[in-house]
């Protein structure tokens, strides 16, 4: 396992408590970062988190969608670590199986206020703090359907798509900043999402993966702390491919 000094680092993480955001965490903490989990539901984490001491890890509930919410987890963080050097968005949602000519409407709404609206709050507020100090690093999770597009997935591919937009502009608007902002495209893993979506569906998702497997939370959590580290000093904007050889560009 390569390793990364995140010493004297702090990284805010949203959805952290499971799934990808969970093994992001867990590896920034082995490499030295105090880690801030900001999560909707912080009452169960994963048990790889529960043996981190206090002063390692905190957990913030917070609301992405909520501008408000976003803030007050930022000021919270402050308080408690003094600053965020770090942001990884891995909150979102998958929202129903459908077509799009059936889709329900406060469904498409409720993926976008996730996994758009959440991804802006989180940027735009800790943003701030990291041109002030010129130095920064942002790491998106985004999806494969962002850059292919699934079928009756219509809401989550254009929410995917739009995190990956806001990573290229966002990363070329902080590049006179030592900030970068990077987005990974993965392919499905096996996280508490599968639970919002079809069986059958789950298995179209595995049958266009040539790997002929799913991505583990592990295998992206490698790639985002390389991202989130000190060493990736002069790629901005990009996107980081997951997809296992479905997509190669």
């Amino acid at each position: 396992m390569n390793s990364y000094d995140f010493s004297g680092k702090v990284a805010a993480i949203t959805g952290g408590a499971n799934g990808i955001g969970a093994a992001v965490a867990d590896r920034l903490l082995q490499s030295g970062a105090r880690v801030a989990i900001w999560d909707l539901d912080i009452s169960e984490p994963e048990d790889r988190l529960k043996a981190y001491a206090k002063d390692q890890l905190l957990a913030v509930q917070t609301d992405v969608s909520d501008l408000a919410s976003v803030e007050a987890a930022l000021a919270t963080t402050e308080a408690s670590f003094g600053k965020v050097d770090v942001l990884v968005n891995s909150a979102g949602i998958a929202g129903p199986t459908s077509t799009l000519a059936e889709y329900p409407a406060d469904a498409w709404r409720a993926v976008q206020v996730v996994n758009v609206d959440g991804t802006f709050n989180t940027c735009r507020a800790v943003s701030q703090g990291m041109m002030a100090r010129n130095y920064g690093r942002i790491v998106n999770i985004a999806s494969v359907a962002g850059k292919e597009g699934n079928p009756n997935a219509s809401a989550y591919s254009a929410s995917k798509a739009a995190v990956i937009a806001l990573t290229k502009s966002l990363g070329k608007e902080l590049a006179g900043h030592d900030i970068a902002v990077n987005c990974v495209t993965p392919a499905a893993a096996k996280t508490r999402i599968f639970d919002q979506v079809s069986d059958d569906f789950v298995q179209f998702m595995l049958s266009k993966i040539p790997r002929g497997r799913f991505v583990t939370v592990d295998e992206i959590a490698n790639m985002v702390v390389w991202m989130a580290s000190e060493e990736n000093s002069f790629t901005t904007g990009a996107v980081f491919d997951l997809s296992g050889g479905r997509a190669t560009y």
